[in-house]
């Protein structure tokens, strides 16, 4: 473990040197020369009124998810109660052994697919259904919650989470869908190691369905996308804005501050990563519930404090959901500020959650899509919701926000909501933000390896020279400001957005068929609980 954090070291600091060197506004300058054209083709807007354009990535995402959530028959409304008890390990037992096995179904639950890619019955995956959700959830929790609702706020007003909470609901159909793929199609190697996400339903399904040169394209674009992502928007932006909180919160004057946490940072995040993903989830499931629980606490401590301003706060996030109440673009700018956040929070559509979830223990692929419905709900539908009912609730007298002046520091902006009632609790507010910068830069870590792999080859060496890039770009994030590769990384993410999509919708009937086959091996389990107890209530 040492060694191989010294090697990483070794290799970091000559190139952190130049970095130092070279001034960020050149960088800036030289990257966005040559990367500023796919910045603009993937972010670029479509006129929808004289003040407000929409970029096309989001309809696609929203498009998407809307499809989804008819095709499925709203799935992200019946299938609920179902994930709750999945997570809850209810079904662990029909996932582990097959419902046939052990409730004498006759429906062969293991079809060609899976016996091509499991090695034998005991090679399910390598984490359970709460660890892969915690590992996803870590990718998406974090400063678009904190950050990212205060910014849609002070350009939409408050009915932006409306229209917010709307676009999550939606995106729990998108998540279920291309999680269920991800456990159908994943590959799994001969020490146990899963390979999974849209690289892989991409040329398996696509050739089932004839089109594999297709699926081919497909899936190496999203392989460049996912890996460009990690090293950007889920790596140096993550340890840039933790760099800064870090930095503010204990007043830090030198210039090298941000380097020497960079460092240290990178150090953390090394010895979680050489684990793989049965680390990366056991760190995961104890740090995502934990900050979310705490900051969830917060949040209703300060909802408790002011409840006879729940209802106002509510009035005033419906009445300007529909109205605009006198923000620039109307209702169609509150639209757009919403659902903007609220798809862009959760990635829903974007491909990347079904990396993580393809790594479950089950034998039923429809098990996690319906476990990773949960996803956008805590992410999008309560997190998020919280955020903007304490900045409504604690801004009536617009103190310090003026709805449809936008801003750019919304941690700041966050953080004065909730100082107001709780005293100081920006310092943990800090402690949050490096908490969850973290916990994503370990998982992106994750979702791009498995882009590389996929590109370059399966094996220790193509690992590892992932990882110290990796590694190389936590510190290179703290030490300089990020602005156009910050742009080009985010076109990254979105951009993954394009064959993800197409993939889903071309493989929905597949989905559909493992949902009602894992529907019919629930239903199986409980005929024969209940034909058990009717047994148990005669003999008594």
């Amino acid at each position: 473990m040492k060694k191989y954090i010294l090697s990483v070291l070794t290799l970091i600091l000559p190139f952190l040197t130049y970095a130092q060197e070279t001034t960020s506004e050149k960088i800036d300058r030289t990257f966005k020369d040559y990367t500023g054209w796919f910045v603009d083709a993937i972010f670029y807007e479509i006129p929808f009124s004289e003040e407000y354009q929409i970029p096309w990535v989001l309809i696609v995402l929203i498009g998407g998810a809307i499809f989804f959530t008819i095709y499925f028959r709203f799935i992200n409304v019946s299938g609920f109660r179902t994930a709750l008890r999945v997570v809850q390990g209810k079904y662990e037992d029909i996932e582990k052994h097959g419902a046939d096995t052990l409730y004498g179904d006759p429906t062969d639950n293991v079809d060609h697919n899976i016996i091509e890619t499991l090695r034998d019955d005991s090679a399910h995956g390598e984490v359970s259904h709460f660890q892969a959700l915690t590992a996803a959830l870590s990718a998406t929790v974090g400063l678009g919650n904190i950050a990212g609702v205060a910014v849609a706020l002070s350009i939409g007003g408050p009915g932006a989470t409306f229209w917010m909470i709307l676009a999550g609901l939606l995106g729990m159909a998108s998540k279920f869908a291309e999680c269920t793929l991800g456990v159908k199609y994943r590959d799994v190697g001969e020490d146990g190691t899963v390979y999974g996400g849209p690289m892989y339903y991409l040329t398996k399904g696509f050739a089932e369905k004839g089109i594999k040169p297709l699926g081919k394209v497909l899936a190496v674009l999203f392989a460049i996308f996912v890996i460009g992502g990690s090293f950007g928007g889920g790596n140096m932006f993550q340890a840039n804005q933790a760099a800064a909180q870090f930095i503010k919160l204990f007043n830090f004057e030198s210039d090298n501050a941000g380097m020497y946490f960079g460092i240290v940072m990178a150090i953390i995040v090394a010895i979680v990563i050489i684990g793989g993903i049965k680390r990366i989830a056991s760190v995961t499931e104890k740090i995502v519930p934990f900050m979310a629980g705490i900051y969830v606490l917060a949040a209703l401590i300060i909802l408790g404090a002011n409840w006879s301003l729940i209802d106002d706060a509510f009035k005033l996030i419906y009445e300007g959901a529909f109205s605009g109440l006198g923000i620039a673009g109307g209702l169609v700018g509150v639209m757009i500020q919403g659902i903007r956040r609220g798809a862009f929070s959760n990635e829903a559509g974007v491909g990347s959650a079904a990396i993580a979830h393809s790594a479950v223990r089950t034998k039923y692929p429809a098990s996690e899509g319906i476990v990773a419905l949960l996803e956008p709900f805590v992410d999008t539908v309560v997190i998020c919701t919280m955020t903007a009912l304490v900045i409504v609730i604690t801004n009536f007298d617009g103190s310090f926000m003026e709805y449809g002046v936008p801003i750019k520091e919304g941690v700041e902006l966050t953080a004065i909501a909730f100082d107001s009632v709780i005293p100081h609790f920006s310092i943990i507010l800090t402690i949050a933000v490096i908490l969850f910068a973290f916990s994503t830069m370990i998982s992106w870590s994750y979702y791009g390896m498995q882009g590389w792999v996929f590109l370059f080859g399966k094996g220790k060496v193509s690992d590892l020279i992932y990882k110290i890039l990796f590694l190389f770009f936590v510190v290179v994030g703290s030490s300089i400001s990020l602005g156009a590769v910050i742009d080009f990384s985010d076109a990254m993410i979105f951009a993954m957005v394009v064959p993800n999509i197409i993939g889903v919708i071309v493989l929905s009937p597949i989905i559909s068929k493992e949902l009602k086959k894992y529907m019919k091996a629930i239903n199986v389990k409980h005929d024969a609980l209940d034909e058990g107890a009717e047994d148990l209530t005669k003999h008594m």
